[in-house]
C-alpha cells in the first residue's frame, strides 16, 4: 500500500445491542479520527417499540436514545458539533425545538431541520449527530 492509500484515522466501529435488536446493515455510531457519527435515532423504547405519546415525549425519547449512543462512543451532548433533525410535519418544529434545546447550552451545535415525506417505522421524528472528541 502506498502512502496515498494509508488512512491515518481508520474507522472504529463499535457495536452494542440496538434498542430494537435490529439486524439492519448499519452501526449505531462510527468513530473516525476525533469524530463520532451517530446513526439517526427515532423514539424507540427499550422494548423496541415506537413510544406512543406527544411529539415532546417522543423527542425526549430520541434524545435519551442519542445520549446512550453518545455515551457508548465516549462522548456526550457537550461534544456534539452538528445535528440533523428530520420531521414529517413541520408544525411539530416548535415543540421539537423546545425539547431539543433543553439538552444543550451555548454554543449550540450547528443544525438543520429537514421535512421529509416518511421516516422508518412510521416515525414522525429522527435525529442524528456528529460529535468531536477534543
Amino acid at each position: 500500500m502506498n502512502s496515498l492509500n494509508k488512512n491515518p484515522f481508520p474507522a472504529r466501529v463499535l457495536y452494542f445491542i440496538r434498542m430494537s435488536n435490529s439486524k439492519l446493515p448499519f452501526s449505531p455510531f462510527v468513530a473516525k479520527g476525533n469524530f463520532v457519527f451517530t446513526s439517526g435515532q427515532v423514539y424507540l423504547t427499550p422494548e423496541g417499540k415506537l413510544l406512543e405519546g406527544t411529539i415532546k415525549e417522543q423527542t425526549h425519547q430520541v434524545m435519551k436514545n442519542l445520549q446512550g449512543v453518545l455515551e457508548k462512543a465516549g462522548v456526550s451532548f457537550t461534544d456534539v458539533v452538528k445535528t440533523t433533525i428530520y420531521l414529517t410535519d413541520m408544525s411539530n418544529y416548535a415543540d421539537v425545538n423546545e425539547v431539543y434545546a433543553s439538552y444543550f447550552s451555548e454554543p449550540y451545535p450547528a443544525r438543520e431541520t429537514v421535512c421529509v415525506k416518511e421516516l422508518p417505522l412510521g416515525a414522525r421524528l429522527e435525529i442524528s449527530m456528529i460529535a468531536s472528541k477534543g
